[in-house]
């Protein structure tokens, strides 16, 4: 619609009824949402369309379903959509989706993301591990030169479990035991001096040289210099696969020796505790989702609803990882 043909269409506002008024405003706040969403949706599939059931990319339309374009596989005669086989498919309410987008790129809790778009707090907090599901895989594929590592504990949590193996803790609670036991998960971090960040959840109780050896060979070089702080499963980690090793002596006061010092991954660990701790702890078994959550707003790679919506649905084009 150009200029004056929308001159001549706001002239006619003043005639509008009440109820003509009301149902305009509705249109206005559902239609153009869905509509975004929707022409998203679908113009982020087009590159990688293909059946879901068999993997033939040989089909044809058939009709509209739900706002969006259906097609029916040649080959197989099953029908599918642009969110098919995606973590987002059969969610309802699209209109909402750039919003509750927004919601996770500002770290909302599940309550107030679900009245800030309006939905059920169940749905708020479905739609955040759907949302995760995908975008948290993007990671570097390497780390590169000088790569620090260190690994943080957090309390075990079975919030949400129908059968749980103790009892209930209020709201978090403590450990039991002192020190590092099998009460804790231990999450380990690795982070090169560029700033990319891998992050494993190694298990319960202390990191061994078997759980480096589950985590860290398939994404560091052969030539890093890995460092480490004094924990004795490092260096017959890394003599074992046949990289250099540095460590600092924290407990003798050392921080820095040259360019050894593993305070890159002690700010992101600090920076992760503070931001974990909004959400009165975490179940372990989500605890991959969040760790993948806040590495999407720590690298700042993902900036916009559009971009996480994209990235939700597998399309990583806007992030460059090594």
């Amino acid at each position: 619609m150009d200029t004056a043909q929308w001159q001549a269409f706001a002239r006619q506002f003043p005639q509008l009824s009440h109820r003509q008024r009301l149902a305009s405003s509705d249109l206005l706040r559902t239609s153009a949402p869905q509509n975004a969403a929707v022409l998203l949706i679908e113009q982020t599939a087009q590159a990688q369309l293909h059946c879901p059931a068999c993997l033939s990319t040989h089909f044809h339309r058939h009709g509209q379903a739900h706002g969006l374009q259906r097609y029916r596989c040649v080959p197989c005669r099953k029908t599918f959509n642009a969110l098919s086989g995606t973590p987002l498919a059969h969610l309802h309410h699209k209109e909402r989706w750039l919003a509750y987008a927004d919601c996770l790129l500002n770290s909302f809790s599940v309550r107030k993301a679900a009245a800030d778009v309006n939905v059920h707090r169940n749905t708020s907090f479905r739609w955040r591990h759907r949302f995760l599901a995908l975008a948290k895989t993007d990671r570097p594929r390497c780390l590169h030169g000088i790569a620090e590592a260190d690994e943080m504990y957090v309390l075990e949590s079975q919030k949400g479990s129908r059968h749980m193996t103790r009892p209930a803790r209020r709201r978090g609670g403590c450990a039991g035991k002192r020190g590092i036991s099998n009460e804790q998960v231990c999450v380990l971090v690795a982070r090169d001096r560029t700033g990319q960040t891998v992050d494993f959840v190694t298990g319960l109780g202390q990191l061994t040289k078997t759980k480096l050896h589950a985590c860290l060979p398939p994404v560091i070089d052969r030539d890093i210099l890995l460092v480490s702080d004094g924990h004795p499963a490092y260096p017959v980690f890394a003599r074992e696969i046949g990289i250099e090793h540095a460590s600092v002596n924290l407990r003798a006061g050392i921080r820095v020796r040259g360019t050894v010092h593993v305070q890159n991954v002690n700010a992101y660990h600090s920076r992760l505790r503070g931001w974990l701790r909004a959400f009165h702890g975490v179940a372990t078994r989500y605890l991959p989702n969040y760790l993948g959550w806040r590495w999407i707003l720590d690298a700042r790679r993902i900036l916009s609803p559009e971009s996480l919506l994209r990235a939700t649905l597998g399309s990583f084009p806007h992030l460059l990882v090594t």
